[in-house]
């Protein structure tokens, strides 16, 4: 502070404290006050001038500290990086290293040991309070035992990703886990079993008796133990209270079907075995259900599995705590007569029929949630092992009867009866064959994987069906070596040739067509069946989403499988495929070539029996006898073999083939009577007359078993109208025909329509030709 402002302050000082004469009275006291302050002051300056040297003495140590301290860090800094070097040139770290292992590692086994200690210990906690809680309590004993239970999946899982560490520990804790409650479910078990032995159960009357309460809170008790099981477990779990209940009846049936009694024989397990079975759940089906079923249904039926019958179900539950003694007894048997194909096929037909009995009659679906395909059955569970076996077995039966059908006398010859008249006639042996390829698929239609399925179809079914059509092929091969020159040439018996003889070519021939036609026929007759129809569906769907080709099913690779059934197998065209496509293609091709045989068969038998009255020179004789006319002599043959060819094509064939075949041979038989018979001779009226008599004769036995069947020579029977025009007449005779064809072709056309002969066919060029067969216009 100036001094200039410590004067202002005093005189202002002065002035607030001497403002009147009357103040100056006061200034001694004034004076006084004043040197007090300053002493106040004075005092002040004096301790905070100490405290400055005081905090410069303290700053100047701090620093001289610091520095002091920089030093020393420097000093260890540089001592440090001199032992690092000492050290990175040494192996004393190493060997203290190693030193330290064993005993750290000692350690280290001392705290987990501990901690296993630790676990065991909260093992036993639990396992202890769960047995505190029974038989009274199994709710509560669920408690520590799910906990017991979640400590052990733990484990597994930090053992699997340990790669298997503590392998004695983790299997300690299972153990314990897997014998308490095999321990709690004995416990209540065993409660349940006093309960039934003093009531004397299974003595009691099932139509009448009534479960009491004790007996229902027992039963209770047990499926409250099981309902975290049940709701939980990837497989099917045997209800305790049923299992239990059925403990007698096991014992019972193991006396009966599994000791030294005759019951037990193996071959009678179908006779005696599944009988008793079936009488038994017949028996105690009310009684079950009515006392049990809504104890099932409050614990289930709002659960995840109330719509499996093995849980809601009381009669289906005890079927399962039934299943796995029937189960032991078809294993056994199965042992027992290994080696016999004949039973092993009586047994899997038994079997089918048990297994359907159990899901029809009782409802039974195994704990299965796949509604459509439904509980496979104990058949199932056998073919997993004995399928192969069991294929074999059915495929050498039915080729032996294959073989023993071919080999019988009537094998061979047509079966007339079979059908109605208008019907194709099939072999004896075509019949059979079917019918056996029927009982084929009753053999295998309840099974219910689809491979298995498959496997029959083409292992068996086709196959035969392979082996028939190569035994028609056959007959044709020979039938066609017999009559061709080519095979003549190589040597045929006379045997051979006597056989063709008649109606012998008629009738093999017509073996081959209605053998083929009633196999196809019946192939396609089984592909609208339900059966086939779903196997087809399967067999798309799979081998659309299959991508291993070399796997399609049961082993059997895409190719094979398409090259079996159908090529539109896997294809977007599944709606015009079914299983036989390719076996139907093949014996319609049979088909087809039988008939195009037997047509030229026809026609070859024609031009020979007709062969004396083509050559016939006697067309130019004259004659006033026009009317009343006697067939000629040489014709007399051919309509007899006409008469019986037709009356036994008429029985051997249906309508429609008949009516083809002949129609065919009637073609080519009007080819040749027009070409070597009207274009081949003169003609007189009477030698015109007499054709026409002939051509009537023969329209005459054809129309008597085939209705407008004598179209077939529509032109040919033109021709001879027309080649009968009178000499003269009212109408159009012969001289005024023959002006107007040749004329033009617009009389020649008029004219064929005056005749009646327009719409046949006949051209001008042929009424030319026609009308210059007669000897009046030639001369």
């Amino acid at each position: 502070m100036t001094t200039m402002e410590h004067d202002i302050r005093l005189e202002d000082y002065l002035d607030d404290k001497l403002q009147s004469t009357t103040d100056f009275d006061h200034l001694d006291t004034l004076l006084s006050s004043v040197e007090h302050q300053r002493s106040q002051l004075q005092s002040q300056l004096d301790d905070a001038t100490a405290a400055l040297a005081q905090a410069r003495q303290s700053e100047s140590d701090r620093q001289n500290a610091l520095m002091a301290q920089i030093d020393e860090f420097q000093s260890l800094q540089s001592s440090i990086d001199v032992r690092l070097q000492i050290i990175a040139s040494s192996d004393a770290p190493d060997e203290a290293l190693k030193r330290l292992e064993a005993p750290m590692g000692q350690l280290r086994k001392v705290d987990l040991a501990y901690k296993y200690l630790l676990l065991l210990q909260d093992v036993a906690k639990l396992r202890q309070e769960a047995r505190s809680h029974l038989p009274e309590s199994p709710k509560q004993a669920l408690e520590p035992y799910t906990k017991l239970k979640q400590l052990c999946l733990r484990l597994k899982e930090l053992q699997n990703n340990a790669d298997g560490a503590a392998v004695h520990l983790v299997n300690f804790v299972e153990g314990v886990t897997e014998t308490l409650w095999d321990e709690m479910k004995a416990t209540m078990s065993a409660e349940l079993e006093a309960v039934l032995k003093a009531r004397k159960w299974p003595n009691v009357d099932p139509d009448n008796a009534e479960v009491d309460e004790e007996w229902l809170g027992c039963f209770e008790k047990l499926i409250d133990l099981q309902v975290p099981e049940v709701l939980y477990s990837p497989t099917v779990v045997t209800l305790l209270p049923f299992e239990v209940m059925a403990q007698i009846f096991v014992k019972e049936f193991r006396f009966h079907f599994m000791s030294d009694k005759p019951t037990s024989a193996p071959q009678a397990i179908g006779a005696h075995c599944f009988p008793w079975f079936t009488a038994l759940l017949e028996k105690w089906e009310d009684f079950l259900r009515d006392n049990f079923g809504g104890v099932l249904a409050a614990r289930f039926a709002e659960t995840g599995v109330g719509e499996r019958m093995v849980y809601m179900d009381p009669v289906c539950g005890f079927i399962t705590a039934m299943l796995p003694v029937v189960r032991e007894k078809v294993r056994d048997t199965l042992e027992a007569t290994r080696g016999d194909a004949a039973f092993l096929s009586s047994l899997m037909g038994q079997l089918m029929s048990f297994d359907e009995t159990l899901r029809g009659g009782f409802a039974y679906d195994g704990g299965d949630d796949d509604v459509e395909e439904g509980w496979g059955g104990l058949t199932s569970e056998v073919l997993q092992d004995h399928f192969r076996t069991w294929l074999e077995a059915e495929k050498q039966f039915a080729l032996e009867r294959y073989q023993g059908i071919m080999k019988t006398q009537d094998a061979r010859m047509i079966d007339y009866d079979f059908a109605g008249a208008g019907k194709t006639k099939p072999t004896f042996a075509a019949v059979r064959v079917t019918d056996l390829l029927k009982n084929v698929t009753t053999q295998y239609e309840r099974v219910r994987r689809f491979s298995h399925k498959l496997r029959f179809l083409i292992d068996i079914q086709l196959t035969i069906l392979d082996e028939y059509h190569d035994h028609l092929r056959g007959t044709l091969e020979a039938y066609l070596s017999i009559t061709s020159t080519v095979g003549r040439a190589f040597g045929v018996t006379k045997e051979q040739i006597a056989a063709l003889e008649g109606t012998g070519a008629l009738e093999t021939l017509c073996k081959v067509y209605g053998s083929a036609d009633h196999v196809v026929n019946a192939l396609k007759d089984w592909s609208n069946e339900e059966f086939f129809i779903t196997m087809w569906e399967q067999l798309q769907s799979r081998a659309k989403v299959t991508e291993d080709q070399s796997n399609l099913a049961g082993g059997m690779s895409y190719d094979h499988v398409r090259n079996r059934t159908s090529a539109v197998v896997g294809t977007e065209d599944n709606d015009n495929g079914v299983l036989f496509d390719e076996t139907i293609a093949a014996y319609s091709a049979r088909r087809q070539t039988a008939q195009k045989l037997l047509s030229e068969a026809l026609a070859s038998s024609h031009h020979k029996i007709f062969r004396a009255y083509l050559h016939r020179a006697q067309w130019t004789t004259i004659s006033d006898e026009v009317d009343n006319l006697a067939i000629t002599a040489e014709l007399d043959e051919p309509l007899r073999i006409l008469k019986r060819d037709l009356d036994f094509l008429s029985r051997a064939l249906g309508t429609a083939p008949f009516r083809r075949v002949w129609r065919q041979a009637l073609e080519k038989l009007n080819d040749i009577l027009w070409t070597e018979v009207l274009m081949s001779h003169k003609f007189t009226a009477s030698g015109a007359a007499q054709f026409a008599r002939d051509l009537t004769a023969i329209e005459g036995v054809v129309e008597r078993y085939i209705p407008d069947g004598s179209s077939a020579l529509g032109s040919l029977s033109d021709a001879v109208r027309l080649l009968n025009l009178p000499l003269e007449g009212e109408g159009m005779t012969l001289k005024k025909a023959t002006d107007m064809v040749y004329t033009d072709n617009t009389e020649a056309k008029k004219m064929l329509e005056e005749v009646g002969v327009a719409d046949g066919g006949l051209t001008a060029a042929n009424a030319r030709q026609i009308l210059g067969r007669r000897v009046e216009n030639a001369e």
